[in-house]
């Protein structure tokens, strides 16, 4: 991905940003921060955040600004910050016009089957992030990466995001990562999503306050993963999922243990 390398034994990588872009200057102030953080840390980092969260608990729940404004505002921060960016689609129709932005297409983990999407993303030729449903084993991932190389791109991420353990808790098994490892890509360990506990407010997600997404990183980055996904979140604004997805604010005590 330009100058960057991905996986193997290239260093461990950040995938970082706010869950949706909430506005112009949040996004961008959190891109400063959390760049100035990771430049710091000696950590490459690629900037994370969503025009459209589609998948919702509630209706009511704020999706973003949209396709055409997300992009927009993406699409200056990459040019200012000179950082790259990653976004997920919801629809195969977007894929191509995202690709012209992001650097990095990434597919939801409930949508992880969905061969149209797939096949899409695959066909923009950017590297593709594919997170394993909650519903699926390990190695039903064979068959999601099956989708995306047959398509003509072998340009591959899988991200570790827990599995359905029972109702509105999720799981994550470490003995995950070197089967997905033998996939033949990188993995991704997002840690604030494996503290999530899906529709536990009834209208929204809320996090687990059993093990903080800091404590299961230190505990499993040896675990045969290339990259660490973390949410941010400077303030609360009209997106009240952030606060819960990182109690963590020690962002270098967070990297240098």
């Amino acid at each position: 991905m330009g100058s960057l390398r991905l996986g193997g034994a290239n260093p461990l990588f950040l995938i970082a940003g706010p869950c949706v872009i909430e506005s112009e200057v949040h996004a961008r102030k959190m891109a400063e921060q959390v760049a100035r953080v990771a430049g710091d840390a000696g950590m490459p980092f690629i900037f994370k955040a969503s025009y459209d969260k589609a998948n919702r608990s509630s209706a009511k729940g704020f999706r973003g600004p949209g396709l055409k404004e997300g992009l927009r505002i993406l699409g200056k921060i990459k040019a200012d910050l000179e950082l790259p960016i990653l976004t997920d689609i919801h629809e195969a129709s977007h894929a191509a016009e995202v690709a012209e932005v992001c650097d990095v297409l990434q597919i939801p983990a409930f949508l992880s089957r969905q061969t149209d999407l797939l096949v899409a993303a695959s066909k923009t030729g950017r590297v593709v992030n594919v997170k394993k449903g909650q519903f699926l084993s390990p190695w039903d991932m064979s068959n999601v990466v099956e989708k995306i190389a047959g398509a003509g791109n072998t340009q591959i991420v899988v991200t570790e995001r827990g599995a359905s353990f029972g109702y509105q808790n999720l799981v994550v098994d470490v003995r995950a990562f070197p089967i997905l490892r033998k996939l033949g890509y990188p993995v991704v360990f997002d840690v604030t999503h494996a503290v999530q506990l899906p529709g536990g407010r009834a209208t929204q997600a809320e996090a687990s306050r059993n093990l903080s997404s800091r404590w299961r990183a230190r505990a499993w980055q040896p675990a045969w993963m290339e990259f660490f996904w973390r949410r941010t979140i400077i303030r609360r604004l009209r997106f009240p999922m952030g606060r819960m997805h990182c109690r963590s604010r020690n962002w270098r005590g967070y990297w240098r243990g």
